[in-house]
């Protein structure tokens, strides 16, 4: 059972959500907009946030970025009716996991909050496992059958990242400004010589897939 908040200043949206959630075995409340979070979040922990953007005095944007300042860990969840990419772009940035656009199908909503949750796992575990390959994060390492794979940081971060998220798209820009930072001069093609760096030091490992999602970026298949 997870703890789980639902961010929703409509209160009939925000007890369906929260009713259906508690008819499948999790434990959601609600909150009525950012601040009532802020004020449950200060008594109780939660394992996962659902929020919508548009809200009155604080809207997602703000709220998730404050909420990473506090909890760099918690996965967030927008359900918004904003579909422009312009608002998901701004989410990813403001520090969300995911994104689903309204009107939502309730078992969609389950399962991406199962996946998130499951992810959550693997980043307190500081380890992914993809078949008989280990990623640990506090080593920076990579072993598969107990043999060492020498990889840098950077592709080590990037091989985790992408493998945290199976079939998520990550443009070039999003890689570029986590793992280069924002304020990097590097160029896009960068991600594509550490892509192809990592390919060849993992093409004989077939439990895994980088694959280019054209005009976009790249996204892990896990076989």
């Amino acid at each position: 059972m997870a703890n789980i908040l639902v961010v929703e200043d409509d209160t009939k949206f925000n007890q369906i959500v929260c009713t259906y959630l508690n008819n499948h075995g999790e434990n959601a409340q609600g909150a009525l907009g950012a601040q009532d979070a802020y004020d449950k979040m200060y008594n109780q922990l939660f394992d996962l946030i659902i929020s919508d953007v548009m809200m009155p005095d604080i809207d997602g944007f703000e709220f998730a970025q404050t909420v990473r300042e506090i909890n760099p860990g918690i996965p967030i969840l927008f359900v918004t009716a904003r579909d422009d990419i312009q608002s998901k772009q701004l989410g990813f940035e403001s520090g969300i996991d995911d994104y689903m656009v309204k009107p939502i199908n309730m078992v969609e909503l389950l399962m991406r909050i199962k996946a998130l949750l499951r992810r959550s796992n693997i980043a307190d575990d500081r380890q992914l496992k993809i078949g008989k390959m280990v990623l640990n994060s506090d080593s920076v390492s990579i072993t598969v059958e107990d043999k060492d794979i020498p990889v840098t940081v950077r592709e080590f971060n990037i091989l985790f990242k992408l493998l945290s998220y199976p079939n998520k798209t990550f443009s070039r820009a999003q890689l570029l400004d986590e793992f280069w930072g924002v304020d990097s001069t590097t160029s896009l093609r960068a991600v594509d010589v550490y892509v192809t760096k990592i390919r060849n030091k993992f093409s004989d490992f077939n439990d895994f897939e980088i694959v280019t999602v054209h005009g976009l970026g790249y996204k892990a298949v896990v076989k």
